[in-house]
């Protein structure tokens, strides 16, 4: 007869990093059954990179997880979802930059690949919960499971995981929600993982460790230099400034790398694959005080009624801008209180109410 926890059995996904190694060990210490599984979803030599494999698709992360569960009696698994993850996240990744628009990856993954296995597993296992080492809070307010900010808002993960569904936050556990960083540390530490304690953080895309996007694309999709290379930098206008070396390989607000001299700084405005055109401005020309978002995902609410005020980030590090909201159909169009910079079609605009999500999206388009 196997042990049984009033807590409950919960599985949770550990990368060997000190984020999900202490939630696990947490939850142990709490009382929960714990099951702990590693998600390979990447096999980082196949895509031809000149890094060695870093990140957490690598066997000494394998590794180190399943050595923090032996030492602790729970049950460790790996879970290979290579070829789901390969065949949506990437394909989209690809699909996107060629689209001439910037991807979310993370998002993409962690809305459809990540939690969609650990729920089955975790339904294969009896588990009643999920758990990751995300920095978040969820909590049930009218009948609705509520995403919220972290209380450590230099690490608050609430912008990747807008995507996740009524049924993924229903069984969610996020033990480091009301936790600093620093307390984090000093809790490993004190269990015992000092190296792991001050093992550095990776940012990468876990499919890009080296972080050249641009050489992954051309590695993985043939003859993309070739459909590509040659077309135009032009300004707002129309005039031509210089020749660009293929526009995926282009993102909004880079400044960098544009290879042309003209008495003042330029930066890439927009992005025309229909014209094989990457347009130069002045930095005042990536203001925008409108955009339309598309694919909405309802956290807080079931759905927008009416105008609704609300904080709308546009990127992961940014502070959020005040702004009306204001549904459009299956779209929301987003309308600032002041001009915010460098909207870029394909990244993820999310919407506050406070520290709550309200809801999130795909950012379509800009409008000035």
């Amino acid at each position: 007869m196997r042990y049984m926890s009033k807590m409950g059995k919960v599985l949770v996904a550990m990368s060997g990093g000190i984020d999900s190694t202490v939630s696990a060990l947490m939850l142990h210490e709490q009382g929960y059954e714990v099951v702990g599984i590693t998600m390979k979803t990447w096999d980082y030599a196949s895509s031809g990179g000149g890094k060695k494999e870093t990140g957490c698709c690598n066997l000494d992360s394998f590794n180190d997880a399943r050595m923090a569960a032996v030492e602790h009696g729970f049950p460790h698994y790996v879970l290979d979802i290579r070829e789901e993850f390969g065949g949506f996240v990437i394909e989209n990744f690809i699909e996107e930059y060629v689209a001439g628009r910037t991807p979310n990856p993370c998002v993409l993954c962690n809305t459809h690949i990540k939690w969609a296995a650990l729920l089955k597993r975790a339904d294969a296992l009896g588990c009643d919960f999920i758990a990751t080492g995300h920095y978040v809070k969820v909590r049930e307010e009218n009948s609705r499971f509520i995403l919220s900010k972290a209380k450590d808002l230099t690490k608050d993960q609430s912008y990747v995981l807008w995507g996740l569904g009524q049924e993924c936050l229903s069984r969610s556990i996020y033990p480091l929600g009301d936790m600093l960083k620093t307390e984090v540390r000093q809790l490993a530490w004190d269990m015992g993982y000092q190296e792991l304690s001050k093992k550095a953080e990776s940012y990468e895309i876990c499919f890009v460790p080296d972080n050249d996007y641009r050489g992954f694309l051309k590695r993985n999709v043939t003859g993309l230099e070739e459909r590509v290379d040659g077309g135009n930098l032009v300004l707002a206008d129309g005039k031509v400034v210089g020749k660009h070396k293929g526009y995926p390989f282009y993102t909004i607000g880079q400044r960098r790398g544009l290879d042309i001299a003209m008495g003042k700084p330029m930066f890439v405005t927009n992005i025309d694959p229909d014209t094989n055109t990457v347009v130069l401005g002045e930095i005042h020309e990536l203001e925008a005080k409108e955009m339309v978002v598309r694919g909405l995902n309802m956290v807080k609410y079931p759905s927008i009624s009416g105008e609704m005020e609300a904080v709308t980030k546009i990127r992961y590090r940014d502070a959020g801008t005040e702004s009306i909201i204001i549904p459009d159909g299956n779209d929301v169009k987003v309308i600032f209180n002041h001009s915010v910079s460098s909207i870029a079609p394909g990244q993820s605009a999310v919407f506050y109410e406070g520290d709550d999500v309200i809801a999130g999206g795909v950012i379509q388009n800009k409008r000035r």
